[in-house]
């Protein structure tokens, strides 16, 4: 057998390693609902928008890993979430969040949340578009 079929069948085999390490990243997004019938214990990521009439709290003084805000998910449900994390800066420019947590006693508790936030540029391509 020649050294070049061993490494390629070397590479091909670290390839599906890899693939198969990190495929419990690819999971599903669910609904507030959905996540909340869940029985088990693992975690779940949703995708929604923040609720900018309703009330967020950051009390650092008192609990600096604690955020409080509600979220509605893509289905159109409004639940109150927990981060246990401080307050992102620009959060309440965010145009979409996707948190990855677990219901407890009828909250949404997350421990990991993106925001997807308006881009510096967006204002320049509709710029762009409606002089064509």
């Amino acid at each position: 057998m020649k050294k070049i079929h061993i490494v390629a069948g070397v590479l091909m085999a670290g390839a599906v390693l890899l693939f198969v390490l990190t495929s419990t990243d690819f999971g599903t997004y669910y609904t507030f609902a959905e996540a909340e019938l869940l029985e088990d214990e693992r975690n779940v990521k949703i995708i929604g928008h923040l609720s900018k009439d309703k009330e967020m709290v950051y009390n650092p003084e008192i609990d600096p890993n604690r955020f409080t805000f509600y979220m509605t998910d893509e289905e159109g449900d409004e639940r109150k979430v927990v981060l246990l994390s401080e307050k992102p800066q620009d959060f309440e420019m965010s145009e979409q969040l996707v948190l990855t947590g677990r219901f407890r006693d009828g909250t949404f508790v997350a421990r990991e949340m993106l925001m997807k936030c308006p881009s510096k540029y967006q204002d320049d391509e509709i710029l762009v578009r409606s002089e064509t």
